[in-house]
């Protein structure tokens, strides 16, 4: 694998690192040898992957807020970071029109607080900042976005992911053109995975579903997405921020996303779920009102593919099988750890 000596005994610091994506990355930082520094809020949910998997106690976990500039430049003078990802974030679309200040606040002026930190470093190398499928102005239609249609998303989360990338794209233009640190963006689709609890996420609903016994509800069953296993995403960002090291022309903006046969509709991802879990749950297609939300959405990752060698390893009938599997482990009550090394070594 490109990126099994690329880690060892570097010092990463990682925003976000609380969160479902977050501790899974420590998880393979730590297994790769990296020495982690983590800066985040506390868990957004209860249960949550973080606290299962102990991740804290093999790491420096900061618990601090990605807005107070003057904490998270304290944390990262003394991780000195050789690598950094920005993962911090207000994730959820609709938590986004529930509390639009606090999703600009924190996902716009938070990237431009880690970018001001990576700039004021003297060790930061490598830089990748974290986004989403849904930066770019959506056209509802049937092929994949690539890396240069406009960015303009929708609804105050999407957008302030847009605001985001054009943050990351000005810092990197005004402070980094000389190449000191090495700057990449990623714009990843919807994941799916063992240890997501979070609110308003499919998978999630599912699984709170099954542990209840209960049917599970599908608010836009007909919504096609980009699923992936969260392994995915993850051994991209790993990928981009050694290989920009190596070579300054792999710098840029990059999609992150299943093959075109495993974007399915959220109908179609739920009755997967139900046939790995092997027992007569049902879904219940039930429109709630909410806010808008897209409907059709794609990623051209040839990009990624061409440039860097990338492609997906799991289909999403392997990432649903993989997060029915840990789901069950957790609610077996058994070991966490164990579970998530034995599906990072399968994939790696």
């Amino acid at each position: 694998m490109a990126v099994n000596n690329s880690y060892k005994s570097k010092r990463v610091m990682i925003t976000g690192h609380t969160g479902f994506k977050g501790a899974w990355l420590c998880k393979i930082l730590t297994m790769l040898g990296a020495e982690v520094t983590g800066y985040s809020l506390n868990p957004p949910t209860n249960p949550s992957l973080f606290e299962l998997s102990s991740i804290g106690q093999k790491i420096n976990s900061i618990i601090g807020d990605i807005r107070d500039f003057k904490s998270l430049k304290v944390a990262c003078e003394a991780a000195n970071p050789e690598f950094v990802f920005h993962l911090a974030a207000q994730p959820i679309v609709r938590e986004g029109y529930k509390n639009p200040v606090y999703t600009y606040e924190t996902n716009v002026i938070g990237t431009v607080n880690i970018l001001e930190c990576v700039r004021q470093s003297s060790s930061v190398r490598s830089f990748l900042n974290v986004t989403t499928d849904k930066v770019y102005e959506n056209k509802e239609w049937e092929w994949g976005y690539r890396e240069n249609e406009s960015l303009d998303g929708f609804d105050p989360y999407s957008n302030s992911k847009s605001c985001s990338e054009l943050v990351t794209h000005t810092f990197k233009r005004s402070f980094f053109s000389k190449n000191n640190v090495l700057i990449s963006t990623a714009r990843a689709g919807n994941v799916i995975g063992g240890g997501d609890f979070a609110n308003d996420r499919i998978i999630a609903d599912c699984v709170r579903a099954v542990a209840s016994n209960e049917d599970i509800i599908v608010r836009n069953p007909h919504s096609i997405r980009p699923y992936q296993h969260v392994l995915e995403p993850l051994f991209a960002y790993l990928l981009i921020a050694a290989k920009q090291l190596d070579n300054q022309g792999f710098e840029g903006n990059y999609n992150v996303g299943p093959d075109e046969q495993d974007c399915i509709t959220t109908g179609a991802l739920v009755n997967l779920f139900i046939e790995k879990w092997g027992s007569d749950f049902k879904w219940i297609n039930k429109s709630d009102g909410g806010p808008h939300e897209a409907n059709f959405l794609k990623l051209d990752c040839s990009k990624l593919k061409t440039k860097l060698g990338w492609k997906p390893r799991w289909n999403v009938e392997k990432a649903i099988e993989k997060t029915v599997e840990w789901t069950k482990a957790w609610l077996n009550k058994e070991d966490i750890n164990t579970c998530m090394e034995k599906q990072i070594n399968e994939f790696f």
